[in-house]
């Protein structure tokens, strides 16, 4: 399981998990590449990048499954994901 720290409050921080997370699960890392576009070496390279974040929390966002499992993956209310979406999408 990952797991931010307790103080993990950072946006950044909040979406680089949520990408781990996402990445670790072959069936939702695949439907985030087809539906985004990404490819894998543009996802490597560009994955600090708060653009890409914002891309990979509105795609957890479009399927609530998807971003309830990775929130309680994160042991995170979903909203944290949403909030960490929003401070990166200014």
């Amino acid at each position: 399981m990952i797991r931010p720290p307790p103080n993990a409050t950072d946006p950044l921080i909040v979406a680089l998990h949520a990408l781990a997370v996402t990445l670790r699960d072959e069936a939702r890392a695949e439907r985030l590449l087809s539906l985004t576009g990404l490819t894998a070496d543009e996802l490597r390279a560009r994955a600090a990048e708060p653009a890409m974040l914002v891309a990979v929390l509105s795609f957890l966002e479009a399927h609530e499954p998807d971003l309830v499992a990775v929130a309680e993956e994160l042991q995170m209310a979903p909203q944290e994901l949403v909030a960490a979406r929003s401070a990166l999408d200014t």
